[in-house]
């Protein structure tokens, strides 16, 4: 089902990020992109904010965050409460983020992921549901 999904990135994303924007729209969602515009350095817990702030006002549905490596990122989108965000690596990563542990942030390394194995990820994190169940309980432990 379409969803605005908010994405952004710092300079070690961008590029990923820049191939990322039509994909989404490709698949049918609406894309709050949030940023940066260009490859000049930036501070990667500003865009985490953002996301995670278009997230909790109810700007967007998901995110999609993108750094060199995903790591900054992820620990920055993971300080706010609303956020479970993810660095996936693979589909599989992606498909288990979403069926174990709903999470709503998909997070990828700009500078170790293909553009074709990140789109991968991608959708895979898109039309994948959360299984509930026995991860409701430990899900709910997490806000």
């Amino acid at each position: 089902m379409p969803e605005t999904v908010a994405i952004a990135a710092d300079h070690g994303g961008f590029d990923l990020k820049s191939v990322l924007v039509p994909e989404l729209r490709a698949l049918g969602n609406e894309v709050l992109d949030l940023g940066t515009m260009s490859g000049d350095a930036v501070d990667y817990p500003d865009f985490a904010e953002a996301v995670a702030r278009a997230i909790r006002e109810g700007r967007a549905a998901r995110g999609v965050l993108v750094c060199g490596t995903g790591i900054g990122m992820s620990i920055a989108a993971n300080r706010h409460r609303e956020i479970r965000a993810a660095l996936c690596h693979d589909a599989l990563t992606a498909r288990l983020a979403r069926q174990h542990n709903d999470a709503n942030v998909l997070v990828l390394g700009g500078r170790l992921l293909g553009p074709e194995l990140a789109k991968d990820c991608l959708r895979v994190f898109l039309i994948t549901s959360f299984d509930g169940g026995r991860h409701a309980r430990r899900v709910a432990k997490l806000s």
